[in-house]
């Protein structure tokens, strides 16, 4: 995931964080790395330029569609997720409150 964070103020830190951004997909199923597969970058890493010489590279075209391809928008990628997991416990605002936990506490390690 790309998330977008904007800070706009250090004493005190303020920070933005953007409610959008990329996903990026590996063009193979991941499996653990083992000695058989360490070679095999379209299964470990979801860099573009590596992935779009993948067989199963998948690009999107249609602005309007970001719900497929190897690299889809934040948004679609959340959604999919809170449709799947019927489970209260996984929502798209439980699941941005723990980015933001994250770009956060990013920052502040970074900090005197």
């Amino acid at each position: 995931m790309r998330i977008y964070v904007l800070v706009y103020g250090v004493d005190p830190l303020r920070v933005f964080v953007f409610r959008e951004g990329l996903a990026r997909f590996a063009t193979e199923e991941y499996t653990g790395p083992f000695k058989n597969n360490l070679d095999n970058l379209y299964m470990h890493l979801t860099n573009y330029a590596i992935n779009k010489n993948s067989e199963n590279f998948e690009a999107n075209e249609d602005s309007a569609d970001d719900e497929t391809g190897s690299k889809r928008s934040i948004s679609a990628v959340l959604k999919y997720i809170e449709e799947q997991e019927k489970n209260p416990k996984i929502t798209v605002d439980k699941l941005w409150e723990q980015i933001d936990d994250i770009a956060v506490k990013t920052l502040i390690s970074a900090q005197p």
